[in-house]
């Protein structure tokens, strides 16, 4: 990977599907990627609408969507053993580890994990 990739946490997708231009200004002209739990959390929201599942499989679409793998299953594991941390979010941040890039995430609960190379979006 390059250093102008960043894995997306669900939060900061939900974020600029809002229309946040300050997190778009950021990630502007990078490579994105997003866990496949991400993407399960975005389409698999009860009462979707069409619009709104056209518009989360557009945005999508200019991603790459990282599936859950051998080396990502052992990476959340150890992150789980090492911490409380929820297991989507687990293998969010295992997808950022096992890349080796950064995550960017407006959850301070991403904080306690070692080694994640962390962007804490505030606004």
């Amino acid at each position: 990977m390059n250093g102008n990739s960043i894995v997306l946490d669900t939060n900061i997708i939900l974020y600029l599907l809002g229309g946040n231009k300050d997190l778009f200004s950021i990630l502007n002209e990078m490579e994105l990627f997003v866990s496949v739990i991400s993407e399960i959390e975005l389409l698999g929201f009860k009462g979707l609408s069409q619009s709104d599942k056209k518009k989360i499989n557009l945005f999508l679409s200019e991603c790459t969507i990282v599936p859950l793998n051998t080396e990502v299953k052992d990476i959340c594991i150890t992150i789980k053993q090492k911490n409380k941390s929820k297991t989507p979010d687990a293998i969010i941040a295992a997808t950022a580890l096992y890349l080796q890039i950064p995550l960017i995430t407006a959850d301070k609960e991403f904080e306690k994990i070692d080694s994640l190379d962390l962007f804490l979006y505030q606004f």
